[in-house]
């Protein structure tokens, strides 16, 4: 099965998203799993900022992070170094066939990770195999779906439908957190903890960074170019929905909320 094509691309306005994440704020949930001395794997690593906490998790434990981005890959390496951890490795990996020894890794984790691919089942599968016996294999992923937010500025359900189109377009699944569990046992594990937990953006700092943050990206990110050359919307109504998050973004008492799924799933 081809895998999907990855919607969001990596424009400084997604990637100021992915650097904002931490592993207290993405992967809180897997925190308990971590001592020093474990062996990790990060899956999709992006920039590298949730793969860096991990790394001082579990120091002196080996980290392997891999991306299907080599250019993505060279900002994550920067951050290592910023930080002074030396025992971490990056390499550009399709998660569908690591190019790694069965049993090799005491923690696997993919961040967002699952909801872009064509087949997760058969990434899980392959996390699963590179995984030791005993170990875990952590996945967290946002469902677009339950995305929330007060004032109700009608532009923002346009681009709500819209992402979610062009994300099915791709071949990937927005509503993926939902669909975690079920992945996992398709996948062969019988072990599976699941939870979920959210974002919330509702301080002026934070409303005003997510809704510019959105306002470039459907405008100049990979998501406008895919979204003009299938005919889904025009430059005209992505400058409309900018415009929407802008306002969203200027009213006092913006809220905006995403539940993620996570799974613990026990190799």
């Amino acid at each position: 099965m081809p895998d999907a094509i990855y919607t969001h691309g990596h424009h400084e306005s997604v990637l100021r998203s992915h650097r904002w994440r931490t592993a207290e704020n993405s992967a809180a949930y897997l925190l308990p799993e971590l001592r020093p001395g474990l062996d990790l794997l990060d899956v999709g690593c992006g920039p590298g900022t949730i793969t860096a906490d991990l790394a001082a998790l579990v120091a002196p434990g080996r980290v392997t992070a891999v991306d299907s981005s080599p250019g993505v890959l060279d900002t994550a390496r920067a951050e290592a170094a910023a930080r002074g951890l030396t025992g971490v490795t990056f390499a550009t990996a399709d998660v569908r066939a690591l190019d790694l020894p069965d049993g090799s890794f005491d923690v696997v984790h993919a961040h967002q990770v699952l909801q872009h691919l064509g087949d997760p089942v058969a990434a899980l599968r392959e996390m699963r195999r590179v995984c030791r016996p005993g170990g875990v294999v952590a996945a967290r992923d946002a469902d677009y779906a339950t995305m929330t937010w007060y004032p109700q500025v009608p532009g923002l359900d346009d681009w709500l439908a819209l992402y979610r189109r062009l994300a099915r377009a791709n071949g990937g699944e927005p509503d993926a957190a939902r669909r975690l569990v079920s992945w996992a046992r398709a996948a062969g594990f019988t072990e599976v903890t699941a939870s979920a937990s959210a974002w919330c953006f509702a301080s002026l700092e934070e409303r005003s960074w997510w809704s510019e943050l959105w306002a470039a990206r459907i405008t100049r990110s990979a998501l406008a170019e895919q979204a003009v050359s299938s005919g889904e919307a025009t430059r005209e109504e992505l400058e409309r929905l900018a415009a929407a998050w802008r306002e969203w973004g200027a009213a006092e008492d913006a809220w905006f909320g995403i539940i993620h799924g996570e799974i613990l799933c026990r190799a």
